[in-house]
């Protein structure tokens, strides 16, 4: 009898592979991780929609489960092996709807984009006429944006705000609403400090005759919590984000009555997704258990006195905030009105770390890449455990930078004191 001795391959190329860490496997990008964590944790982050997920979402989003393909949905899968699957996604569906009092969750959406998109793909054909916020005034691009397919595909009427308080003119919504009949009312914002009527907006739409989608991405969190109106008793469809406010992934998530289901479901696979990420949709039931408990309102009702807190501060410092303040957990500065665009706000912002975006204002006069504003938001520093006293802090270290308009000495300084505050407050 021959027996036939194998020889140990090439770690490159046999089974030990897979046991090799990533510094060993690809340096650069092990650098780069190491680089993007420290400057999470040596920055004020003050994008609105950016968060700091928890040790246990980052777990599930590193699981194994990158390694599973499962086309279709629980029960109803076009690949085998997709038992543990079918667990993650029921679970994370069942969350979902405890969480917001949906009738018909489906966790799939890689994107908020994509959840947008899947509405679109339901009840709309090209031509259609929908109604969204102006991307200028608060809305998003997915809301009829001439450079977005929903602005491509659709023909758009937007809606405003007021130009004397610059609240959301809900009397021109009607007027338009009734005047073009549109198939679809979008309403929700991306850069909207106030609270949205939402009970109005379904009256506006039950006269029209149109359908009603609130995309909910940036306040989801506080919906979740009670410390905003839900939309979910009256919108046909709700779309969100799964990070932002509500701390998970960066995915996203549609919610709809029941009668719309199964039209839903199909329009999002197979119509424009193919197979589900796996370790995002387990990652997104673990943020979803988070949410459900009793400290998650607690949070979101932090994020709420710091937005206030920091709004009023900065307001103090000299600089105009939009609509004179915030409901929620952003608020919109226009610095242009002390000389400075939002480009070059949130470039001298950068350099002293702090990050926030520049982002239009109602009515900007500059492009939407210079911009006359900077849009704030509390989500991650409120995760880092900042509160009201150290709200005024951050607005003092804005107005310096700001005022200094790039002088390098005091950005510098403030760097240095920034610095000093993020070590008080680690994140991992």
């Amino acid at each position: 009898m021959t027996t036939t001795i194998h020889e140990p391959q090439n770690a490159a190329t046999g089974h030990d592979f897979l046991q090799r860490a990533l510094p060993d496997v690809d340096r650069e990008i092990a650098d780069a991780i190491r680089l993007e964590t420290d400057r999470q944790n040596d920055t004020l982050e003050l994008i609105a929609s950016e968060n700091h997920v928890s040790r246990a979402v980052l777990t599930a989003m590193g699981s194994v489960f990158t390694n599973k393909y499962a086309e279709g949905y629980p029960g109803k899968r076009y690949y085998g092996g997709c038992g543990p699957t079918d667990i993650v996604e029921t679970i994370a569906i069942e969350r979902a709807k405890k969480l917001f009092g949906a009738e018909h969750a489906n966790v799939q959406p890689h994107s908020g984009s994509q959840a947008n998109m899947a509405v679109y793909f339901t009840v709309l054909k090209p031509g259609d006429t929908i109604m969204g916020m102006d991307l200028s005034h608060g809305g998003h691009l997915t809301h009829g944006h001439p450079l977005s397919y929903s602005g491509r595909d659709f023909n758009v009427v937007a809606y405003h705000v007021k130009k004397d308080d610059e609240l959301i003119d809900y009397d021109e919504m009607e007027r338009l609403a009734e005047e073009h009949k549109p198939r679809l009312v979008i309403c929700g914002a991306s850069a909207y400090s106030r609270v949205i009527d939402f009970k109005r907006i379904r009256e506006i739409c039950d006269k029209s005759g149109s359908l009603m989608m609130a995309d909910i991405a940036h306040i989801a969190g506080l919906v979740a919590a009670g410390l905003h109106p839900s939309p979910v008793p009256y919108a046909d469809f709700v779309t969100t984000t799964t990070h932002k406010t509500l701390r998970g992934p960066r995915a996203g998530l549609v919610l709809c009555k029941a009668e719309y289901a199964k039209d839903l479901d199909r329009s999002l696979f197979p119509g424009i997704q193919g197979g589900p990420l796996v370790h995002i949709v387990a990652a997104k039931a673990v943020a979803f258990l988070e949410a459900l408990q009793p400290e998650f309102k607690e949070y979101q009702a932090q994020i709420i006195r710091n937005a206030k807190a920091l709004a009023e501060a900065v307001g103090n410092a000299g600089f105009r905030i939009v609509s004179g303040g915030t409901d929620n957990h952003l608020f919109m500065t226009d610095v242009f009105s002390k000389g400075i665009t939002g480009k070059d706000g949130q470039n001298f912002l950068e350099a002293a770390n702090i990050t926030v975006n520049k982002n239009t204002i109602p009515f900007d006069t500059q492009k939407p890449m210079v911009a006359s504003g900077i849009r704030i938001g509390t989500p991650a520093v409120t995760t880092r455990g900042l509160r009201e006293p150290e709200m005024k802090t951050i607005a003092g270290f804005i107005a310096r930078v700001l005022d200094a308009k790039g002088d390098a000495g005091v950005i510098a300084q403030v760097k240095s004191d920034v610095k000093s505050l993020c070590d008080q407050f680690p994140i991992y």
